[in-house]
């Protein structure tokens, strides 16, 4: 299950990085050529149109490539097994839950994984240090 939770946060923070650089890169998102809807954004531009903030501005743009390259760095944490990567590994995904509608559907699936216990007790098989978890020793 933790390898589904890494392919799902890899195709979505993979996609806001790419799509983020794109759209700094060439002053726009990648957006359909042809077809009904041509040149225009998904969904997720209402909710930042909704704040009165355009979607294509350089802030929002900026959130893409925030979010997504932290993403794709706590993926790597999570992958290793680093105990605090479960924590970010679920506020990415909270924090992805806007990008209507596959991030958001993304988001949720990742959501619901990381709180099966057997997806949270994997992760945290493993200090921050990257050494096998033990318990404290008792004082008598």
């Amino acid at each position: 299950m933790r390898w589904i939770v890494i392919a799902l946060a890899l195709l979505e923070g993979g996609w806001l990085l790419f799509d983020g650089l794109h759209a700094f890169a060439t002053g726009d998102y990648v957006t359909p050529r042809s077809g009904e809807y041509a040149g225009q954004l998904g969904p997720w531009s209402h909710l930042w149109r909704g704040l009165g903030i355009d979607a294509r501005s350089v802030l929002v743009k900026g959130v893409h490539v925030g979010l997504g390259g932290t993403w794709v760095v706590v993926i790597g944490c999570f992958a290793l097994r680093l105990g605090w990567a479960w924590h970010s590994m679920m506020s990415c995904a909270i924090a992805g839950l806007w990008y209507l509608p596959f991030g958001s559907l993304l988001s949720a699936i990742q959501i619901a994984l990381l709180l099966l216990p057997a997806v949270r007790v994997a992760s945290a098989s493993r200090s921050a240090a990257g050494a096998p978890r033990t318990r404290p020793a008792r004082r008598p």
